[in-house]
């Protein structure tokens, strides 16, 4: 039966696991839309050359949400009319032609329409300025929504695209623009771009509007950055960082970009925070404008970073990638390891290792989970391969990565990548490729390394036993052994020819749960680890055994864990924590951050008691590295809302503010506006701490003058003090504040960072009434579609909105789910459930997610029900300690 038109619904059901046949393969695509912006609809013509391995009469390709006309294909001298079957489980179209298709070449012309939709993929309707827009989101599995392809990532071919749009519209697209002619419909412009390299399907790039952009040039390339026209002034800090990070790639890889032009788009509406389309990176608005003497210092790293990590897919994921979606970390993995160098090179006073240290302690808390997954993991449907875009692919691979180039150098290990991109340019690559190139230039087992690390779920903790021994002649320091009995030293007379420290290193998988951790299956990683002594030197070795000895030629307190390297957890007894903790500055700042974070999870474990953390927390409460607070502070606050009970919490807020309230006075508030960000960003997180974790009413009556002030006068606070000021002021007020909130908001639509000061400080306003308002205010027009989940996610978080926000949620699921749909924003709501801490609060949500499943968010869903059984492991097991230790 041939069918002229048929429509592709949306299915509710799971898409089943198929993949493509190879046995047809395209290496180029024709395709021309033109996006009816009024009436959210597209018209669109594909064209696919393809080879034909051996003859088949039946082709089967990816469609899904659009109308399929007139298709035919056309091979051997004769072209032949395709009846169209749909699987709509599968997403894919089958074209069956009465003659079977001779091996060799073929041309497929497909003729269609679809929808602009409003679920922010594939081809989508975005709104601003009273205007509409269309943009694309095609990663993972979403070009198949916006034109018949090969949606499969190792069918990488080249694109010639053009698109007719209204006469007062810009298009951008992958290629450079080449022609921009009349028509030929009335009221219409034809664009047209140059032909692609070859790429993938899923990096197909379209944007329709009245984009303006600012223009550069780094190495020969053209860079843009476009915004809507309202916020060009705010593209000036994205070029310069995207020109200064395009150059240093080009010298760090030895291997030029590859694509053309570079644009950077802000589109109003977007999921994702941003998407490395070749020569066409899409981002949110406030990921990429921003004005450099009014941002916070987080916002202007956090631009910054996200145009590197997307520069960096340039190389890692556009030009070579990979094979299928279960090695996603060969693209993520790779952009959020090398993001940090440009921008180290660039803003040194940023201290990049910083914010490398704290992602390994947010992939770490991941893999403290049971729930935990290998870093390569197979999936098929759209459902498992949209979950495997997490922490596990960007900062725990991010964070392995880092450990390796320690373990074999940075330049060997650079030459190893460069060898790699150059061997497989164009084409596709699986892990394999990755660790047999690396093992082959370095000389080093990375791949033994790199096998345990990526094929594992879960991390291993080394426990550290220390015994301080007479020197062994004959053995060489930092030497990993077999453990043996020795004699120890007998008094000082005995160490007379020198002693040395015994290290005795155990491995295992850690997991956060002190009933869970003794259960845990054996693994065993191979581990290279550095200690460090009390001088100063390290020593580095590789361990992979069970249980080895490390021999060091000193006495005295040892990190395990040197310049916070290894992805690993260090277990150490409690008084050597305390030891470390007393000399605490001889460990730099990333080491101490890995101590605090090592610690707390010995805390969590049942391990150790909370008293040995917070004794390292009272004695790092005046460091003057904003990091190592920042480290500090939700686990304060995470000890006041759910191991404090009420009638302890009283006397815990009060030691918070005995204790790091001093520092805030000394620091000063709002403090001297010329301070640098170091000291800005230290005094914004003691504000928090003490304003909000200690109760400081004090604390609170001065945060709100001080907002009151900012409202009406924005220059009277640095900008990266303002977000702290806005949440602290907020947490103790009244409607009276919140409305000049909400007042905030209408009137900055053209200053992104900005809006979102005031919009990321609602959920912190605890009055039942104005959580209801923010509740209704989320799922309202007013609200982007991109930012309704974060604000409800926001309030579940926040113990004094959580109840209302899970009974809000529940009873609004069905209203939720269609309009976020349940790829991008239910997962995150999902997730955030885990700010429970009770098991009946889990068994609501498991009760609650059995009749209202969500198959794209199955994953997070086992780890928010984790979270909340360990939270309350923890309140039980850490609770009587706290009372102890306060006594």
């Amino acid at each position: 039966m041939f069918v002229a038109v048929i429509t592709l619904f949306v299915v509710v059901a799971p898409a089943a696991a198929q993949r493509l046949s190879t046995t047809v393969v395209p290496d180029h695509y024709s395709l021309w839309f033109t996006p009816e912006l009024e009436r959210a609809t597209f018209r669109g013509r594909t064209t696919i050359r393809v080879q034909v391995e051996a003859p088949v009469q039946a082709i089967t390709l990816h469609a899904t949400e659009i109308e399929l006309g007139e298709v035919t294909i056309a091979a051997g001298g004769r072209t032949q009319d395709a009846r169209v079957t749909l699987d709509s489980r599968a997403e894919t179209a089958t074209l069956t032609v009465p003659q079977p298709i001779p091996a060799g070449a073929a041309t497929i012309q497909i003729a269609y329409t679809g929808i602009l939709n409003d679920k922010l993929r594939g081809f989508y309707l975005s709104r601003a300025n009273g205007r509409h827009y269309a943009v694309t989101q095609m990663e993972p599995t979403d070009a198949r929504r916006a034109f018949p392809s090969f949606d499969e990532p190792t069918f990488k071919a080249t694109f010639d695209i053009s698109l007719m749009v209204d006469a007062g519209d810009a298009a951008i697209s992958n290629g450079a623009q080449l022609s921009d002619v009349p028509g030929p419909e009335p009221g219409k412009h034809t664009l047209t771009f140059a032909t692609t390299p070859k790429m993938p399907t899923y990096l197909v790039a379209l944007v329709v509007g009245d984009f303006v952009c600012r223009a550069g040039r780094a190495h020969g390339t053209t860079i843009r950055v476009c915004s809507t026209p309202d916020k060009l002034g705010l593209t000036a800090f994205a070029l310069e960082a995207a020109e200064q990070q395009l150059a240093f790639f080009n010298d760090y890889f030895g291997v030029p970009y590859a694509f053309g032009k570079l644009d950077l788009i802000a589109v109003p509406d977007f999921a994702a925070g941003a998407m490395e389309n070749a020569g066409a990176v899409l981002f949110r608005e406030r990921l990429l404008l921003v004005d450099p003497g009014t941002a916070s210092l987080t916002a202007r790293k956090s631009v910054a970073s996200i145009i590197s990590h997307e520069l960096a897919h340039q190389w890692f994921g556009n030009l070579v990638t990979m094979k299928w979606w279960d090695d996603i970390w060969l693209n993520e993995g790779f952009a959020t390891w090398i993001a940090s160098k440009p921008l180290a090179a660039w803003r040194p006073e940023w201290k990049m290792e910083l914010a490398d240290a704290a992602d390994t302690q947010s992939a770490l808390g991941l893999d403290a989970l049971r729930t935990t997954r290998p870093v390569r993991l197979r999936v098929e449907t759209p459902e498992e391969i949209n979950q495997v875009f997490d922490g596990i692919a960007y900062e725990k691979t991010a964070g392995v990565l880092r450990m390796i180039e320690a373990f074999v150098g940075p330049e060997l290990f650079r030459k190893g990548l460069a060898s790699y991109l150059k061997k497989y340019a164009f084409s596709n690559a699986a892990g394999e490729d990755l660790w047999t190139e690396l093992a082959r230039v370095t000389g080093r087992p990375i791949d033994g390394i790199l096998k345990g690390y990526l094929e594992q779920a879960g991390a291993p903790v080394v426990s550290v036993g220390t015994r301080c021994a007479a020197r062994q002649s004959g053995v060489p320091d930092a030497h990993i052994s077999t453990p043996r009995r020795r004699r120890a030293p007998r008094g000082p007379r005995a160490c007379a020819s020198g002693c040395e420290m015994e290290l005795t290193l155990e491995q295992r998988r850690f997991v956060g749960h002190p009933a869970a951790s003794s259960a845990a299956a054996p693994q065993r990683w191979t581990v290279p680890l550095c200690v460090k002594t009390d001088d100063g030197r390290t020593r580095c070795e590789v361990l992979d055994r069970a249980r080895g000895t490390f021999r060091v030629p000193r006495c005295g307190p040892v990190f395990a864990n040197a310049n916070a390297r290894g992805y690993y957890f260090t277990e150490y007894a409690p008084d050597a924590v305390r030891a470390l903790a007393r000399d605490a500055r001889r460990l730099e700042p990333v080491e101490r951050i890995s101590l605090l974070g090592d610690e707390w999870w010995m805390v969590r474990a049942g391990r150790h008691d909370i008293g040995v953390y917070l004794d390292l927390a009272a004695t790092l409460a005046g460091d003057d590295t904003a990091a190592v607070i920042d480290a500090l502070v939700p686990r304060l606050t995470q000890t006041a809302e759910d191991v404090a009970g009420p009638a302890v919490r009283p006397r815990f807020e009060a030691w918070i503010r005995e204790r790091f309230g001093p520092v805030l006075h000394a620091l000063g508030l709002p403090g001297n506006r010329d301070d640098g960000d170091e000291r800005h960003s230290r005094r914004a997180q003691l504000l928090t701490l003490v304003g909000v974790t200690g109760n400081d009413a004090v604390v609170q009556r001065q945060a709100r003058e001080l907002a009151v002030r900012y409202i009406a006068d924005r220059t009277s606070l640095p900008g990266t003090l303002a977000p702290a000021v806005l949440r602290v002021a907020a947490a103790a007020s009244d409607a009276a504040l919140y409305e000049q909130y909400v007042a905030q908001l209408g009137t900055l639509s053209a200053q992104p960072e900005e809006y979102y000061r005031f919009f990321g400080a609602l959920p912190w306003f605890g009055d039942p009434a104005l959580v209801q308002r923010t509740l209704a205010f989320a799922l309202s027009d007013e609200v982007r579609t991109q930012d309704t989940a974060a604000l409800i996610a926001g309030l579940l978080t926040r113990p004094a909105s959580r109840e209302a926000a899970w009974s809000f949620v529940k009873a609004r699921w069905a209203t939720l789910t269609q309009k976020l749909g349940t790829f991008q924003g239910i997962p995150a709501i999902v997730s955030a459930t885990g700010s429970f801490c009770s098991a009946t609060d889990a068994e609501d949500v498991r009760q609650f997610f059995a009749g209202h499943p969500v198959p794209a968010a199955e994953r997070p869903l086992r780890q928010a029900l984790e979270r909340i059984e360990n939270c309350a492991a923890l309140a039980a097991r850490q609770a009587p300690a706290l009372t102890v230790w306060l006594n």
